[in-house]
């Protein structure tokens, strides 16, 4: 289940960009050929932007794929590495947990206030807030399971994610422990 989420999250972000990249074409290619396109268009793209980055972000953490410093990787032990990765996931669990609360507050300080976006399309702004607090909760929570159950991180990654010469490893793209 927990798989599938994390699958489903890197789908929708994906999903996500390619409407994203659709929709920007039709507005320009509709332009230059002098048709009306829909003024809500520059709009939805604008706010789907970060969703597709929220999106991504609990996924590409789960495959092991986020941004880190490779350079200790070449001078720490494998132990040191995993000391270091699971010291970096609690940290990442304690800033994912706050992020949540704060969206959470703002999201609900946005809806008791009842502001509403006006732009092309009118709606609640707080529907803009509510996938802050849903990435960051799906972060927090692959954070901890890095922290609880380190095995799949940097020194039992040899030749995969984070080896940079070396392609993606081959099979499902589950880590390994997170079953």
């Amino acid at each position: 289940m927990y798989a599938w989420l994390m699958r489903a999250c890197g789908g929708l972000s994906a999903a996500t960009i390619g409407a994203i990249t659709l929709l920007v074409c039709w507005d320009v290619v509709g332009r230059n050929l002098g048709l009306r396109t829909p003024g809500w268009t520059n709009e939805v793209t604008e706010y789907a932007l970060p969703v597709a980055t929220l999106l991504a972000a609990p996924w590409l953490l789960w495959r092991n794929q986020h941004v880190r410093l490779d350079l200790l990787g070449m001078v720490l032990s494998p132990a040191a590495q995993r000391r270091v990765d699971r010291m970096a996931s609690a940290l990442g669990l304690v800033v994912s947990a706050c992020m949540v609360w704060y969206a959470w507050r703002m999201l609900l300080d946005s809806q008791q206030a009842g502001s509403l976006v006006l732009k092309a399309l009118v709606f609640p702004e707080w529907w803009l807030y509510m996938p802050v607090p849903a990435a960051f909760a799906l972060l927090a929570l692959e954070c901890a399971r890095r922290v609880l159950w380190p095995s799949g991180l940097a020194a039992d990654d040899a030749g995969g994610a984070h080896a940079t010469a070396s392609p993606p490893p081959a099979g499902p793209e589950q880590p390994r422990g997170s079953r």
